[in-house]
């Protein structure tokens, strides 16, 4: 990857598009969303290959996060929350439990920053009727 500086912060041209990064919401994405994006998008990935391993159908899937930071020391990053919601039909909160912990142990950007920010899983289940 190569950025460049811009004047409110750096951009780069990824296989989708430009990407702008900036301390400031107003000149592009802010690094901490990025970070959170992609420990999210890694997990919900990795989850889905896991499900599917399984043979376990899923209609949807909704990741809400939270970011607990320390103002006092850089605004670092201390700890990410997950919260998935699944929807489908006959499944199984044990084996979706079981299966969101496989996915936290073989995520690599979760396995990254594991002895510097905790990231915690929390799943809800929304049960369709058939």
């Amino acid at each position: 990857m190569e950025f460049h500086l811009t004047e409110g912060g750096i951009r780069t041209k990824l296989e989708y598009g430009e990407l702008a990064i900036a301390g400031n919401d107003d000149h592009g994405y802010r690094p901490f969303q990025l970070m959170i994006a992609s420990i999210a998008g890694c997990s919900a990935s990795v989850f889905r290959k896991v499900l599917a391993k399984k043979k376990i159908n899923i209609d949807d899937l909704k990741i809400r996060t939270e970011t607990v930071r320390d103002m006092h020391d850089a605004n670092r990053i201390l700890e990410i929350k997950l919260h998935f919601v699944v929807k489908g039909t006959r499944l199984n909160i044990e084996t979706l439990e079981k299966s969101l912990e496989i996915a936290h142990r073989n995520c690599p950007m979760v396995r990254s920053v594991e002895n510097s920010i905790q990231v915690k899983e929390t799943l809800e289940l929304i049960n369709l009727v058939d």
